[in-house]
């Protein structure tokens, strides 16, 4: 059975670094996992979106996307690894699940920001979110 694994990207340090965990652990497995490396864009507001076209706005989300996962597909692409990006639009923590649950992946690594579990609670983070949403393992990085 061949595993796969989600890794949430938003171009910070704790998420390459994830991808850097994701690389390590991958070259400990037997078979190599599939990787789905996915970035959640939020979705503009309504006051924006009525004055602009649908494809401007979609262009926009693609653009912030792709930048997003230019460093982590760099990172992937330098190891041969077998990858796959996408860029969803919705509320990150929902999005990555509900993308995980639909590929059957057996793992989400994110990366953690450092916040403290009262303010990570307080200001409702997504990997705490995450972890409460999730039905597979959550692997939070540093």
């Amino acid at each position: 059975m061949t595993t796969s694994w989600l890794i949430a990207i938003d171009n910070s340090e704790p998420s390459l670094k994830a991808v850097d965990h994701a690389i390590s652990e991958s070259a400990n497995q037997l078979t190599k996992p599939k990787i789905y490396l996915v970035n959640v864009q939020a979705p503009l507001s309504s006051d924006i979106t009525r004055f602009i076209e649908g494809k401007v706005v979609e262009d926009f989300h693609l653009e912030a996307g792709h930048a997003a996962l230019a460093a982590s597909k760099a990172r992937l692409s330098a190891t041969g690894l077998a990858y796959s990006s996408h860029i969803l639009v919705g509320e990150a923590a929902p999005s990555i699940v509900d993308f995980a649950r639909d590929k059957n992946c057996s793992m989400i690594i994110m990366g953690a920001h450092g916040f403290g579990s009262v303010i990570g609670l307080l200001m409702g983070s997504v990997a705490t979110k995450v972890l409460h949403l999730s039905p597979v393992p959550v692997l939070l990085i540093k």
